[in-house]
């Protein structure tokens, strides 16, 4: 058993303030000990303009986001997906949106980029999103053997993708920070991560961004833990707080022993450069 928790907020520009959110909420909750926390994207920054998620970019390995993460794995001993945070690449106008995998013991266990990016038109207040004139888009597919079962990584925009996750072959569990705007995610945040649950008999961790934040733009909510069979275990409706639900790995095994659909797949998929 595994007890699967997403984190849902509201963040802000103000890091302290974010960061020790966090840490009231998991001091606070019960089962987080040997857990897999889930932040969502965006979690220690979010409410200003890309251009200042540039400024606040660190190099892999280094930095105090990344720092402060590892902290908290160390200080709870759970497995902590640290959302999205503002890695440098070689462009100096541009960072990555990477995802970093943190264990009990506060070691980076992995590190994926965002692949697909949102450039889109959106009927929300906003209205248009341009993410990659600020971010480069990452090129590897990303998963990791850990002691809790086979974690899957992706973010946000690339649910709507199933290749990515056609080619991530076989896991346990697939986790997805996201800031799934208001208008998107009430039309379709449920059915794309229900649809990776059952597609992937894995488990599904999605942890998003909620409410309205400091630069007016508002985000959907609804964070929260879908089974194999794509039943919801858990949901955090729209306010911030935790989703936590506990999870027996097994039930995938015997789900694949009735359905193997991996046996049955002719399919593969790979990234188009």
């Amino acid at each position: 058993m595994v007890n699967l928790c997403a984190v849902q907020m509201t963040s802000n520009p103000d890091m302290d303030a974010n960061f020790a959110w966090i840490d009231k909420q998991l001091s606070a909750a019960s089962g987080i000990k040997n857990a897999l926390v889930v932040l969502p994207e965006c979690f220690a920054f979010f409410g200003d303009s890309d251009k200042a998620m540039l400024d606040k970019a660190e190099p892999l390995g280094e930095g105090p986001i990344q720092q402060r993460i590892a902290d908290l794995a160390q200080k709870y001993q759970c497995y902590i997906v640290g959302g999205t945070i503002p890695i440098k690449t070689e462009s100096p106008d541009k960072f990555a949106a990477s995802s970093l995998l943190f264990s009990p013991n506060g070691n980076r266990l992995a590190d994926y980029q965002k692949i697909h990016l949102f450039d889109v038109a959106v009927v929300d207040n906003t209205g248009s999103y341009q993410e990659s004139k600020h971010t480069l888009a990452g090129n590897q597919i990303v998963t990791v053997d850990t002691e809790i079962g086979r974690i899957g990584m992706a973010v946000c925009y690339d649910v709507r993708f199933p290749g990515l996750f056609s080619a991530m072959g076989d896991i346990d569990i697939l986790v997805l920070p996201a800031a799934f705007t208001r208008a998107t995610g009430k039309a379709h945040w449920h059915t794309l991560l229900r649809a990776r649950a059952i597609e992937k008999q894995c488990f599904v961790v999605g942890a998003n961004q909620c409410g309205t934040h400091a630069n007016n733009r508002k985000t959907y909510g609804h964070s929260l833990v879908y089974s194999p069979w794509g039943d919801v275990l858990v949901e955090r409706p729209d306010d911030p707080g935790l989703a936590i639900a506990e999870c027996d790995l097994r039930e995938r095994d015997t789900l694949k022993q009735r359905m193997p659909l991996t046996e049955h797949n002719r399919f593969r998929s790979y990234i188009v450069e």
